[in-house]
């Protein structure tokens, strides 16, 4: 599997938790204060945290189809 694929799969999954607490907290169900601080936070380091990997591969590990080709 292509690993943004997995980081993407991954983020979606994180999204449809998320969101799925939101809509609990908003029923009062589950207390939303603290809850809140610590989903957004969660969010953002698993979004940094993505958005490095993601731009580790794309300049190290990138494929060299361009260099496969030879100049005329």
């Amino acid at each position: 599997m292509d690993i943004r694929k997995a980081i993407a799969y991954t983020l979606s999954a994180f999204v449809l938790m998320f969101s799925l607490l939101a809509i609990l907290s908003i029923w009062d169900i589950i207390d939303y204060n603290f809850l809140f601080k610590r989903m957004f936070q969660s969010f953002i380091v698993v979004l940094v945290a993505a958005a490095v990997i993601v731009l580790i591969f794309a300049i190290i590990a990138k494929d060299d189809k361009h260099n496969d080709q030879v100049p005329r």
